[in-house]
């Protein structure tokens, strides 16, 4: 049964501790105000007025942007939907507040009560007069009235709390936590086979981002490559490389807009637990990423640490061609030859055409360091191996100086430290704080695999797919 709409001079409270002030345009928690941006507090007003009731997706759109707009407004709704649910620490698998109903849209499924009303009985109970003897009584009725509807409120909120207890301790163990996952390579939608170059780089700058959250663990890039277009189902797939979870998805991309559809697979029961898709311009591609990746990880329950969390929650754009530069030097770096001269050639112009485009972009001076210390170790003949360190060397100390998280950069530095300067203490320390940074970035753990066993320390070495 819908409820009546919220009147503006009322506040809501639910959950014991939330109240939602129209008035004030606030949410309070145990009294304290909590940051909600307006698009979330918009649509939360929205649920909790209509409580009890689905609420369409094209309500939404209709009551938050207005009839008639033309807006991809599927992503909006989705990132709101997920920061209303980080603030009320609700789980959306066992939800306290907000349900998804699949296809349909959401309903707000927690009791509300009226703090208006408490307020105008402790208003009429201070208002009373003995003398008064018609008023008094007038108003000690309308009181009990309120007081009766209180407790009817108030007994059915604890007999809804007691069932949903009972109804929990009955349901079927929650599913295992998912602590690996591999994504597969993401499909090139554009119908181009020359834009092949930009799904497998989205593909590892994705691998990228999940490999620096420390709780999971991540498949090499190189290990993905090899189920490119693969007929295996994909328990099949899980089981070979060892993993709870798959990611697999799409993207598309369209002159400066780009789309990433991607889906999370608890592997072994082939079972879906999530998917979105994300509509960026090209220039915000970093962002697009970084939301994807931080998806994930809240899907599979990851404990984010505090410095990844605001690392994700920056917003980054870049110049569009210098990304798309960047991309084509990760491409031929990772999917092509790190040992082809040629290759080699195409990587550092790509890098270097992104750092023209943006000065500022840390990760192309760290791929192109990468590929300076490629040429020093096997494609002499380009260029003299002390020179490649030393460009190589710039290019390492100007990536962390614009970013010093860049986990890419200290692999790059570790090399430098090993095979430029013999300084084997400074690069164990650089190739741990690459790992630091990036637990399951793969290039990392190999290339500190190789300097342990030169060094001989075998048994220092960790086993990383």
């Amino acid at each position: 049964m819908a409820t009546e709409p919220i009147g503006i001079q009322q506040a809501l409270k639910f959950g014991r501790e939330f109240e939602l002030n129209l008035r004030a345009y606030e949410l309070r928690r145990a009294g304290q105000t909590v940051k909600l941006e307006p698009t979330p507090f918009a649509i939360l007003a929205l649920l909790v007025e209509q409580r009890g009731d689905l609420v369409s997706r094209q309500q939404i759109v209709e009551r938050v942007w207005g009839k008639g707009v033309f807006l991809d407004t599927d992503n909006s709704i989705n990132g709101a939907i997920r920061k209303i649910r980080q603030v009320l620490n609700d789980d959306p698998e066992n939800p306290r507040f907000i349900q998804t109903v699949t296809g349909r849209g959401y309903r707000f499924i927690a009791p509300v009560i009226d703090s208006g009303a408490e307020q105008e009985l402790r208003v009429v109970a201070a208002v009373q007069q003995p003398e008064e003897t018609r008023t008094h009584a007038g108003k000690s009725a309308r009181t009990f009235q309120h007081i009766l509807v209180l407790i009817s409120v108030i007994a059915v909120a604890l007999g809804l709390a007691l069932w949903l207890a009972l109804t929990r301790s009955r349901q079927i163990p929650a599913s295992p936590p998912i602590r690996s996952i591999a994504v597969l390579p993401l499909d090139n939608l554009s119908g181009d086979p020359s834009q092949d170059y930009f799904a497998d780089a989205m593909t590892d700058e994705l691998i990228t981002n999940l490999a620096k959250v420390g709780a999971l663990r991540v498949t090499s890039r190189t290990t993905i490559a090899l189920y490119k277009h693969t007929a295996k189902t994909l328990p099949e797939i899980a089981r070979e490389l060892d993993v709870d979870g798959i990611v697999e998805g799409s993207v598309l991309r369209s002159g400066q807009h780009v789309r990433i559809t991607a889906q999370l697979i608890r592997a072994p029961a082939d079972q879906h637990l999530w998917a979105e898709s994300y509509d960026r311009d090209f220039g915000d591609a970093l962002q697009l990423q970084s939301d994807v990746a931080q998806a994930i990880t809240e899907q599979v329950r990851a404990q984010l640490t505090p410095a990844l969390k605001a690392q994700f929650g920056v917003s980054r754009s870049v110049d569009p061609d210098a990304y798309d530069s960047y991309l084509k030097g990760r491409y031929y770096i990772y999917n092509v030859s790190f040992t082809d001269a040629e290759t080699l050639n195409r990587a550092k112009d790509a890098f270097e055409d992104a750092i023209r485009r943006d000065p500022n972009f840390s990760p192309a001076y760290s791929g192109l360091a990468e590929t300076y210390v490629c040429m020093a170790l096997f494609a002499q003949g380009q260029i003299s191996g002390p020179e490649a360190f030393r460009l190589a060397r710039q290019a390492v100390n100007k990536a962390l100086e614009l970013d010093p998280n860049n986990g890419e950069a200290y692999d790059a530095l570790g090399a430098l430290k090993w095979r430029a300067d013999y300084d084997w203490k400074a690069a164990d320390q650089s190739f741990a704080k690459s790992i630091a940074l990036a637990p399951s970035f793969s290039c990392a753990h190999e290339d500190r695999a190789i300097f342990l066993a030169f060094m001989g320390k075998p048994r220092r070495i960790a086993r990383r797919t």
